[in-house]
């Protein structure tokens, strides 16, 4: 696909040097002064004005405003420009001074396409003296091709429509490093009939000297250059260019303020360090998905997870600090992100939780935490952990119904809360390691966490329990005691410092869009969820058409699976899991598990590459299960009989009295008489 546009790309650039061979308009370079390099090469040009296709690379609300100096006096006014863009759509003013003559020029403009390949066409008008400043009604068209991060080109033409006059400009720009450290850059500009040896050019570079920070100097074939240097905020920043003309000598200024369109600030570097806190209330359901609108109340775990990582890499924050009132979380999703503030802190994040009523899985999470806060009213109960079932056979023999339990393997248990009274065996051992195991993982974190012995963790689960805010700090489980509305005290109080909190849309991870040139990698997130069946739950069906459709995404560079299955139908596991092999073939899977993926949940992991499950994950369940409930005296109890007539021996398998009402039928005998 890439090779076609960029046959087109080489045809497009012959026949625009074909083409610029009319009358003359106003050159590129004396349009585009304001410019510290190529448009395609540095800081989205223009953000249209000069090369439409910038705006597809413009991926936040951004504006700008430029000013000329007259001569060398730094405080006056002359040439000016607005221009504004968004993700595929810009707008530009220009206003220009020649001896006395002013024009002002009008650009409204469009990009689309990709990272990796965009395209642009713009319209161009003009008011005041056009005539005589030799300004036409323009289309513009512009093309990026960025197939590496290492290279960037791009071409535009500017044709008039009131004449034959045309232009054409191409540019490249190289980063040999790959990153926007260093940026070498050249153009050059074709009109009238011009020579291709005579058209006008231009080479220089740009150096990231910090992030935020650019110098950026520019030659040109006359012997002019100049000299400009950015500084950006995050969401604003200044600029300054010194020319000088072709006897070296410093001819004026141009300086440039701009909002929005976020880049990486001179204050996420030592000049802001651990200034910031960023606060998370985490109140409220933790699901992997929420509804667009009027569910306010879900919390995205892949969003938590992602703030605190770019927190832990953003130096300006100094902590974190956690709202866990109110909290509902499964416990592996807790484990997650009990994790990721961990690793928060080996990089010198200070976390503090704030916790009201907590019980054993929202107290494993709140003790990795380097400061506890305990509500004042409230209190932690660690009663340890039980796995239970309630068994039905009881009620089903009283009912005068009877189930007859089919099963491969031992430990496929499913069907026991039918068949028997109590747990089998089997059962008991199974779910006993994994109580075992889930406490032993709680006690070693907590323990480690709050510096306490394993013997210690044991007694205060065994012989204590419950502990209202005075045990809690005699007990070493809490820190101190305050409400989430006095967070900015607690905070001051601990780190000795008053941080400002900075919201998750300013993380830099966050909020600046990818440095690189190129189209970003993309690793594509799949979510594997609820019971196995073709049309509820995973939606069998539709992961289907997903795994096949990104296997053939070639910007897509692998698949990760997120699992969180009991299982189900096994047509249902099997569809997908071929889907999976299928896409296997061309891409990296890798399966992530969380709470359960057991049997069909397995089902559909095992043929990823990789297959990553939390410590407290409920995974295997190997083996198959059914059961068929029929009627055993229950119909007779109710007074109901059925008749039927039949043709072949089997054909009255399922048939039984049907309840009123309710529609359910009671089969009249088991599957086997």
């Amino acid at each position: 696909m890439f090779g076609k546009k960029l046959i087109f790309f080489l045809i497009f650039t012959v026949v625009f040097g074909q083409l610029a061979t009319a009358q003359p308009i106003p050159s590129h370079y004396a349009r585009s002064n304001f410019l510290m390099g190529p448009a395609a090469s540095f800081q989205d040009g223009l953000l249209g004005f000069s090369n439409p296709a910038n705006l597809q690379m413009v991926k936040n609300p951004e504006s700008r405003f430029y000013w000329n100096t007259e001569g060398t006096d730094a405080v006056s006014f002359n040439d000016w420009g607005i221009f504004s863009g968004f993700h595929g759509i810009g707008f530009a003013a220009l206003r220009q001074n020649i001896a006395g003559v002013k024009v002002t020029d009008y650009r409204i403009s469009t990009g689309f396409g990709s990272d990796a390949f965009a395209a642009g066409l713009g319209y161009g008008w003009s008011s005041g003296r056009f005539d005589a400043m030799g300004r036409e009604r323009l289309i513009t068209t512009g093309f990026i091709a960025r197939p590496l991060r290492y290279l960037s080109v791009g071409v535009s033409g500017h044709f008039s429509l009131e004449s034959n006059a045309r232009e054409g400009v191409a540019e490249i720009g190289v980063r040999p490093l790959g990153t926007p450290l260093l940026t070498l850059f050249a153009d050059a500009a074709l009109q009238k009939k011009t020579q291709l040896s005579d058209a006008p050019w231009s080479a220089g570079a740009a150096l990231q000297v910090l992030p935020g920070i650019d110098l950026v100097g520019r030659y040109f074939d006359n012997d002019a250059f100049t000299l400009g240097l950015t500084l950006n905020f995050g969401r604003g920043g200044v600029a300054s260019q010194i020319h000088f003309d072709s006897n070296q000598d410093h001819a004026y200024n141009t300086y440039m303020l701009h909002s929005g369109g976020r880049q990486p600030s001179i204050f996420s570097s030592a000049l802001g360090k651990n200034k910031r806190v960023l606060k998370i209330n985490l109140k409220g359901r933790v699901d992997y998905q929420r509804y667009v609108l009027f569910d306010r109340g879900t919390l995205r775990f892949m969003d938590i997870l992602k703030n605190i990582r770019a927190a832990a890499r953003d130096p300006r924050v100094r902590a974190i600090a956690l709202n866990l009132s109110g909290m509902r979380v499964r416990p592996e999703h807790a484990w997650e992100i009990r994790r990721e503030l961990r690793a928060a802190q080996q990089t010198g994040k200070m976390v503090i939780a704030f916790i009201d009523n907590a019980s054993m899985t929202t107290y494993h999470l709140a003790s990795v935490a380097d400061k506890i806060v305990l509500d004042p009213q409230g209190s932690i109960q660690l009663p340890g952990y039980t796995l239970g079932r309630t068994f039905l056979k009881g009620t089903l023999d009283k009912l005068g119904l009877g189930f007859d339990e089919w099963r491969f393997f031992k430990y496929k248990s499913a069907a026991e809360a039918l068949s028997r009274e109590k747990m089998s065996d089997a059962d008991r051992e199974q779910r006993q390691d994994y109580v075992d195991d889930w406490y032993e993982m709680v006690r070693a974190d907590v323990c480690e966490s709050r510096h306490l012995e394993k013997e210690k963790f044991d007694e205060l689960v065994d012989n204590e329990m419950f502990f209202i805010p005075p045990d809690a700090l005699e007990s070493g489980l809490a820190d101190t005691l305050a409400r989430w509305s006095a967070v900015n005290d607690i905070l001051k109080h601990y780190t000795k410092s008053k941080l400002r909190p900075i919201p998750p849309r300013d993380l830099p991870d966050v909020a600046i869009p990818y440095q690189n040139w190129g189209e970003q990698p993309k690793i594509a997130i799949v979510y594997g969820l609820g019971v196995c069946a073709m049309d509820e739950g995973i939606r069998a069906r539709w992961l289907e058409r997903v795994f096949l459709k990104l296997a053939k995404k070639k910007s897509v560079k692998a698949v990760v699976f997120r699992v969180d299955s009991p299982g189900g139908d096994g047509m249902a596991s099997d569809l997908v899991a071929e889907a999976i092999k299928k896409c296997k073939k061309e891409k990296p899977v890798i399966i992530s598990q969380g709470q359960v993926a057991g049997s069909g949940g397995y089902w559909i992991s095992m043929y990823g590459d990789q297959i990553v499950a939390g410590p407290n994950t409920i995974t295997g369940s190997i083996g198959v299960i059914g059961g068929w409930i029929y009627n055993k005296g229950f119909t007779e109890k109710l007074g109901m009989t059925s008749d039927l007539v039949q043709r072949g021996a089997h054909a009255d398998v399922g048939f039984g009295v049907t309840l009123p009402f309710i529609g359910a039928r009671i089969p009249a005998r088991n599957l086997t008489t």
